[in-house]
């Protein structure tokens, strides 16, 4: 359904009882995401939360999108697969063979509906023009501080529109956006993305680039904004799709070659100038969970500010999982799960990206598999489908197994898997997020091939059989290795051969020293995998280990595998690969990259959180879910060095 503003989309959250009203006064400097990231932990997602009192003349609404059930009320449905089955039955109906007129006459309704969806232009002025700021002031709005390493306050939901200066084709994007003055702020995209492109050739002219930022709108204008389009994909189609209704759209006032959407909430507008100097922008709690740290980017040059009467600043806040942001990258899966599946990798069944990957780093894909390879050829095809690039660690299973199931997932992987035969590993693009990577934007990837193999793909040299691990425990691993703070037997007990260590490391290559002290013993044989985090982590707590794991991984560059002749079968090997997931340090890594921390907020944010929580009405006291975290921040040096 397409919603007339997002005024409309507040009520219906309301109603739905989705939506906390927030009167007393919240401070947008790190209160508010303090209160946010409270409530997206709390279970479910919590609630919604509008903040009615916030220094300024506008309300803030967070968490909007922070449940399935918010996303799916964003986008107009009921299920978010509904979404995937509606575009397989067009892709099936437009990909069909044509032979008769009939068969063409089928078509037409559909034609009508794709002309239906696209955006149009209209003239005059929009909603989002009903009030001009003569003297355009940033600072009027109640931008959020989120985190207390943070460079400054960002906006956090922007959506931000460019043009190609060659064809005049438009790209909507989100791109966070650091205050630095009343009318200027960074313009934070990454060489990857379309509008960096567009920018360079601006730059090629010589000519000032405009720039326009809508805030607030039908919620599915944000979503569009995130999803992974091919360039040529006009992002507002995508929404007039989702919204069964066309974007109408209006020209910007100061900058009259960039269109809005109409009913947006604010319109901040601008220019950007490649001939000047790029601004030390950062660092920002981002959605890995860690720092991103400070880089170079463009400035973005307010010359105009509109907006609506009632308007609402909408925003966001990225750290530790799980956040909102979790339920953007859900429906990505889902509505993006069939054209891949009808383009690029027929043979895909189901995806998914758990909340602990952060989306690049882990991705699982469920294969219909047919012949020997086709686990290497659904990698290949899936590292090279636009955003997927940044793909970390890929899983692939096949059978009946359900991979929302990830213990039964992780059953059916390993006992397909020979660790020395069956995991692959390459490098490339990665997200510039991850800090992982020896190099800025370009580290290991990884593809578990967990499918069940055919005859030329099996090497009978190996034991794949369940070993003596079963005689391992906890305290022999103690008092064997002192190094080791956690074990984590968890997953051996449950029939998942493999094992979560904590590490205190303290010398160059400790932890493959310790992987093969490891290996060597007897009661190991059986165990394929061997995960290490840093000692700070508990690796018990299996969410917040696989996080800590897959952001610090680099796996072309971080496996260990120990082979030697099996003790249950001397004719044939046992293999165990060990996945050095610990942070990595110039001093016992030779690791030249500056490593960030994670995000917690800090102690009086929490205590006057703590002190007004009563005032909120909004329920029971949650604890700050930051002092989990407390004792793995490295020093206030890290943040930033």
């Amino acid at each position: 359904m397409a919603y007339r503003n997002q005024l409309e989309f507040i009520d219906a959250l309301e109603k739905a009882g989705e939506l906390l009203r927030i009167k007393t006064y919240v401070d947008p400097r790190l209160e508010m995401a303090e209160i946010t990231d409270r409530m997206s932990k709390s279970g479910g997602g919590g609630k919604a939360l509008l903040f009615e009192n916030t220094g300024k003349d506008f309300p803030v609404l967070m968490n909007a999108y922070g449940s399935e059930r918010r996303m799916c009320m964003a986008l107009g449905v009921d299920d978010l697969n509904d979404v995937t089955r509606e575009i397989e039955g067009l892709f099936s109906l437009l990909s069909a063979p044509k032979e008769g007129l009939i068969d063409k006459l089928r078509l037409l309704p559909k034609l009508g509906q794709f002309a239906s969806w696209m955006p149009r232009v209209r003239k005059g002025r929009g909603a989002c023009q009903e009030i001009v700021l003569a003297d355009p002031d940033i600072n009027l709005l109640p931008v959020i501080t989120c985190w207390p390493k943070d460079g400054g306050p960002f906006i956090t939901l922007p959506i931000i529109h460019t043009k190609d200066p060659n064809t005049g084709t438009r790209n909507v994007g989100m791109y966070r956006m650091q205050l630095f003055g009343p009318r200027l702020t960074g313009m934070h995209w990454h060489k990857h993305k379309v509008s960096a492109r567009h920018f360079s050739e601006y730059k090629k002219m010589n000519k000032r680039m405009p720039v326009a930022v809508a805030l607030g709108g039908d919620p599915v204008y944000a979503y569009s904004a995130t999803a992974p389009l091919p360039e040529n994909v006009d992002e507002y189609m995508l929404a007039g799709f989702l919204r069964k209704k066309k974007v109408e759209l209006v020209k910007c006032i100061s900058q009259p070659e960039i269109e809005v959407p109409e009913d947006a909430d604010f319109v901040i507008e601008g220019y950007v100038d490649p001939s000047e100097d790029l601004i030390w922008e950062g660092p920002f709690g981002d959605h890995t969970g860690y720092y991103s740290l400070p880089d170079w980017y463009p400035k973005f040059h307010i010359t105009a500010i509109t907006h609506r009467k009632g308007a609402v600043y909408p925003a966001t806040i990225v750290g530790i999982p799980p956040q909102e942001d979790a339920w953007l990258g859900k429906a990505t899966e889902r509505i993006f799960l069939a054209p891949i599946k009808m383009t690029l990798v027929p043979e895909i069944l189901d995806m998914d990206m758990p909340v602990e990957g952060v989306f690049h780093n882990l991705v699982i894909a469920k294969i219909h598999k047919e012949y020997p390879g086709q686990g290497l050829k659904v990698m290949n095809a899936m590292w090279g489908a636009g955003q997927m690039m940044f793909n970390k660690i890929l899983v692939l299973a096949d059978g009946a197994v359900r991979i929302q199931d990830y213990e039964g997932l992780a059953r059916s992987v390993f006992r397909n898997l020979n660790p020395a035969a069956d995991v692959h590993y390459s490098q490339g693009p990665m997200d510039v997020l991850d800090h992982s990577c020896s190099k800025l934007g370009f580290g290991g990837k990884m593809c578990i091939d967990g499918t069940h193999k055919m005859e030329e793909e099996r090497d009978s040299m190996y034991q794949l059989d369940a070993g003596n691990y079963k005689g391992l425990t906890t305290e022999s691993l103690y008092r064997k290795f002192p190094e080791i703070v956690h074990v984590n037997l968890q997953l051996l007990k449950k029939g998942i051969p493999c094992l979560i260590l904590s590490v205190r490391k303290d010398r160059p290559g400790h932890i493959g020293e310790l992987h093969e002290a490891a290996c060597e013993l007897s009661e190991m044989e059986g165990v394929k995998m061997i995960l290490y985090v840093e000692h700070t982590v508990d690796a018990r707590d299996l969410p917040t280990a696989l996080w800590r794991f897959c952001n610090n991984l680099d796996p072309r560059r971080d496996h260990l595998l120990y082979e030697k002749r099996s003790v249950i079968d001397p004719a044939r090997k046992f293999a165990c690969l060990g996945l050095d997931g610990t942070r990595k340090t110039r001093e016992l890594d030779d690791f030249q990259r500056d490593w960030p921390n994670i995000i917690v907020a800090d102690d009086e944010t929490i205590r006057a959180v703590d002190a007004k929580w009563d005032a909120l009405g909004i329920g029971p006291l949650i604890p700050s879910p930051s002092l989990k975290f407390k004792d793995q921040v490295y020093g206030k040096e890290a943040a930033v060095n």
